[in-house]
């Protein structure tokens, strides 16, 4: 099969499209035929050694969706033939064929393209994650959602307007406010224009915002938490560097500031987001955008579209 490989830490050009074995599958192991591959930022950061160490060469990439080919022993919830999404890799996904754990792998309901299936893993795990386990965001209460118009936010915006939340949401570019507007978010504010911070707490009456989904702490924490409202809370899904914060902030407002990673994440937590994502694919309340579509070749441009500072519309797709 070919399968992107990386020899060495760097930059995008040190992902080689090569020729690789076929995965086989232990007990418990799943092996499935890629059809598409999400591209995730967390993939640039392992492949310069950011999140490191790793044992050399190996392929990037969690999420993917495609069909089973192989089953190992014990496996029974999925067979050959069946469409599914992964949500984590033994083997890595930036490839034909990917070998999973059997508990990294869920039904993809027959509606829901291969495309929409590879932007689940990490955005809709993340953003149900974030919303509902660590913010126990409820009906009724006021979200922000930072960036919302790449994986996560968009993900999140979802989730809250079919939980009954009011959100508002910013992003970067006109067509990307569009596309988060288009979601469902009550108000949409352009991050770049000075002052839009200024306009949230009018927003809310001047109560402030309950919950913020915070996907670039080391720019925005220190303001975050003069927009709570009391008891508010902030949860860090990402950050590029270090900030500095006035304690005070949280003390007047019973504030919290929670982080999250995906790899913290129980496994009796994880059944629960996926129950739940599989519901809502069901339902329709959850879409997956896909922005754009690149083959396998082009994984290195996808990692410098993934990571510019405009940000992405909606999820991009590598197709092997």
């Amino acid at each position: 099969m070919r399968a992107i490989r990386v020899h060495e830490f760097g930059g995008p050009d040190v992902m080689k499209l090569e020729d690789t074995p076929d995965p086989q599958p232990g007990a418990g192991e799943v092996v499935v035929t890629v059809e598409a591959v999400g591209v995730n930022p967390v993939e640039t950061y392992i492949r310069a050694g950011i999140y490191g160490p790793r044992e050399f060469p190996f392929t990037p990439g969690s999420d993917a969706a495609g069909t089973v080919e192989t089953v190992g022993d014990g496996v029974a919830h999925v067979r050959p033939g069946d469409r599914v999404y992964s949500a984590g890799s033994v083997s890595g996904t930036y490839a034909q064929k990917t070998l999973c754990q059997a508990a990294q792998v869920q039904p993809l309901p027959g509606h829901v393209t291969f495309e929409q299936g590879a932007a689940l893993g990490v955005p809709y795990v993340t953003a149900y994650r974030g919303l509902f386990q660590r913010a126990g965001a409820i009906p009724g209460e006021t979200v922000l959602v930072h960036g919302a118009s790449g994986g996560v936010g968009l993900a999140a915006v979802q989730m809250a307007v079919a939980a009954g939340m009011t959100v508002i949401a910013t992003g970067g570019t006109e067509e990307g406010r569009k596309l988060v507007s288009e979601q469902g978010a009550a108000h949409v504010l352009d991050h770049h224009a000075g002052g839009y911070l200024d306009q949230i707490k009018p927003l809310t009456g001047g109560r402030g915002v309950d919950v913020i989904l915070e996907m670039l702490a080391n720019v925005n924490l220190g303001k975050d938490l003069g927009l709570l409202a009391p008891q508010g809370r902030v949860i860090v899904i990402g950050s590029r560097g270090k900030v500095e914060i006035d304690p005070r902030d949280t003390m007047s407002r019973d504030a919290d500031i929670r982080g999250m990673a995906g790899p913290n994440i129980g496994e009796a937590e994880r059944r629960s987001i996926h129950a739940a994502l599989i519901a809502g694919l069901k339902n329709g309340t959850l879409r997956p955008i896909v922005g754009r579509t690149m083959p396998l070749a082009d994984a290195p441009r996808a990692h410098e579209e993934v990571m510019r500072p405009s940000g992405a519309l909606g999820k991009i797709v590598l197709r092997p």
